[in-house]
């Protein structure tokens, strides 16, 4: 395993739609790795393949390990089935837009489906941060960064605030 660079903001592969994962390879389970490796390093609690110059349908998570154990999910071309109708407003960091903080709303729950390294598809509903977390990371995937999220104003002001500690 090894440690990935993280592209940031405004890097042209935060902002591509990604193509599916067809086949699980060698390559794919060591590019899963790496970026398990990279997201507890970095330290983040999600890493999306774009975020790390790799244009696919994969994305890594684990909404706990920072209150206790580590609990790591690998996706590989994952989908929103449903999303749950309660709304919440958050503030999300992105390691792609590090330092900065944005207030997003999204769903309280998902109904996702993925399949994991070893090509078992799994159908959950994800509820609290799990459903937070796996909602950014597969935005990360069609191209979508927390900016694209907010109004003009909380747009500029973020860009601002990140542009002027780079």
């Amino acid at each position: 395993m090894s440690l990935r660079e993280i592209l940031t903001w405004p890097h042209s592969c935060l902002q591509a739609i990604c193509e599916p994962v067809e086949v699980i390879t060698p390559a794919i389970r060591s590019l899963a790795a790496d970026m398990l490796d990279t997201m507890y390093a970095a330290p983040g609690r999600g890493l999306a393949a774009p975020q790390v110059g790799e244009l696919l349908r994969l994305f890594v998570m684990d909404a706990t390990w920072k209150e206790g154990d580590p609990s790591p999910v690998i996706c590989i071309n994952p989908d929103i089935l449903d999303r749950g109708t309660e709304i919440v407003g958050s503030d999300e960091g992105c390691l792609s837009i590090p330092g900065v903080m944005a207030h997003v709303e999204r769903p309280t729950s998902v109904r996702m489906v993925w399949t994991d390294l070893e090509g078992m598809v799994h159908d959950q509903w994800l509820s609290g941060f799990h459903a937070l977390c796996a909602q950014h990371e597969l935005d990360h995937l069609d191209g979508i960064v927390t900016l694209d999220q907010v109004d003009e104003a909380q747009r500029a002001a973020i860009l601002s605030a990140y542009e002027a500690q780079v």
